[in-house]
C-alpha cells in the first residue's frame, strides 16, 4: 500500500517537514492545520500522521510530543521538491563577482568552499578539478644539516608535499644548490601521474658525485606524488557543524573527523562521477557510520572525464531546496570560472 497515494497525507508530511526544517521542534497535527489551512480538523491529520508513522515516515521523539521526519520522509521531500528555491539577486552577484575575479586554481578552490559555506551555513567541500592535478611545478631543497634535507614539491595548482629525506652523505651549500638546479631543469612539468616512470630517467644527467643524492630523492618523491587528481579536497566551515552539534544524538567529533581526514568523502565522492544534476543523500544512504547523521548535498563542475564534485555537508534537518540551488548554482559558476 503506498501511503503517500493520498494527496492529503502528501501535504502533510510535506507541510511537516518544511515546518521541523523551520522551526526545529517536532509538529502537531493542531500546528499544521493552522499554519497551513488544510481546511480538515486536527484529529483527521492526527490520523494521517499515525499513518505516516507507521509506514516509517515520520515518527514521535517522546510522549505527548508533535512528530519529526524520518531519513525516509526527507528522502520522500527531497525527490518532491519540484522547483528549487532561487538564489537573491545579492546572493548571485556575489557569486558571479567572486568567481570572475582573476585567480590561480588553487585560490578558486579555496575561495568556492569558503563561499558556499557562507550561502548555506553548513561545511562545504569540493574535488580539485581533474585536470590541474598533473603538473609538477617546482622543487625547492632546505638543508636542515649535512645529511638531512627537506624536500618542498609544489604542483601546478599550489599542492605542497614536503619530505624530510636523511642523505647517504654529507652535502655542502654548493652541492645542495646544483642539486635543486638539476632536479628543476629536469623534473619541472612532468606529468604527475607519470612521474613514477619518468622521473628515474634523468638520473644519466646528473652529476656523478649527486647521483646517490638524486636517487634518494627522486625515490622519495615518487611515494608521495602518486595521482591525485581525485583525491584533493578542499574543506570549509566545518565550524558551521560545530554550532549544529545539538542536531545530532551521537559525537560530532567523528563527522568533524571524518571531513578532515578526507577518506569517507572521497568514497562517497566516488559514486558521484559524472552527476547530471544535484544529488542528495541523507544519513544511512551515505554509507558511512561517520556520515550516518549529516546530509549530503552535490553537484559536479567542470564536463566528461574531467568532471570532479563540490558540495555541503549538513544536519539531516537542513533547508534543501536552499542549500541545492546553492550548490548547482556555484557549481556552474566554477565551471565557466576554470574554462576561462
Amino acid at each position: 500500500m503506498d501511503e503517500l497515494a493520498h494527496p492529503r497525507r502528501r501535504a502533510v508530511l510535506w507541510a511537516l517537514v518544511r515546518d521541523y526544517i523551520q522551526t526545529r521542534e517536532p509538529v502537531a497535527s493542531k500546528a499544521l492545520v493552522e499554519r497551513h489551512e488544510m481546511n480538515v480538523s486536527s484529529a483527521t491529520v492526527r490520523n494521517d500522521m499515525a499513518v505516516l508513522e507507521e509506514a516509517g515516515y515520520i515518527y514521535q521523539p517522546h510522549t505527548s510530543a508533535g512528530r519529526v521526519p524520518t531519513e525516509r520522509g526527507y528522502r520522500e521531500f527531497v525527490n518532491q521538491i519540484g522547483q528549487l528555491r532561487p538564489l537573491s539577486t545579492a546572493q548571485k552577484k556575489a557569486i558571479q563577482t567572486f568567481l570572475t575575479t582573476p585567480m590561480g586554481v588553487g585560490e578558486v578552490m579555496q575561495k568556492t568552499v569558503r563561499l558556499l559555506a557562507q550561502l548555506t551555513s553548513h561545511a562545504a567541500v569540493a574535488q580539485y578539478p581533474v585536470s590541474s592535478c598533473q603538473t609538477l611545478q617546482h622543487v625547492e631543497l632546505v638543508s636542515l644539516s649535512p645529511r638531512r634535507l627537506m624536500v618542498v614539491a609544489i604542483t601546478d595548482v599550489g599542492d605542497v608535499e614536503q619530505i624530510v629525506v636523511e642523505m647517504p652523505e654529507d652535502l655542502d651549500s654548493l652541492e645542495t644548490e646544483i642539486l635543486r638546479t638539476q632536479l628543476n631543469v629536469r623534473l619541472a612539468g612532468l606529468p604527475i601521474d607519470t612521474f613514477e616512470a619518468t622521473a628515474t630517467e634523468i638520473i644519466p644527467f646528473i652529476p656523478t658525485n649527486l647521483v646517490s643524492a638524486a636517487t634518494l630523492i627522486i625515490r622519495q618523491m615518487i611515494a608521495v606524488l602518486q595521482p591525485v587528481c581525485r583525491q584533493k579536497l578542499v574543506v570549509a566551515g566545518i565550524s558551521n557543524l560545530a554550532r549544529s552539534g545539538q542536531e545530532f544524538t551521537g559525537d560530532i567529533g567523528a563527522i568533524i573527523e571524518a571531513l578532515e581526514e578526507h577518506a569517507a568523502l572521497l568514497r562517497l565522492f566516488e559514486e558521484y562521477t559524472n552527476l547530471e544534476d544535484v544529488h542528495v543523500s541523507i544519513g544511512s544512504e551515505n554509507h558511512d557510520e561517520a556520515l550516518s547523521e549529516v546530509s549530503v548535498v552535490a553537484a559536479s563542475y567542470g564536463g566528461g572525464d574531467t568532471s570532479s564534485q563540490l558540495g555541503v555537508i549538513g544536519p539531516t534537518r537542513m533547508d534543501y531546496a536552499s542549500a541545492m540551488s546553492a550548490v548547482r548554482t556555484v557549481a556552474s559558476y566554477l565551471s565557466r570560472t576554470l574554462e576561462r
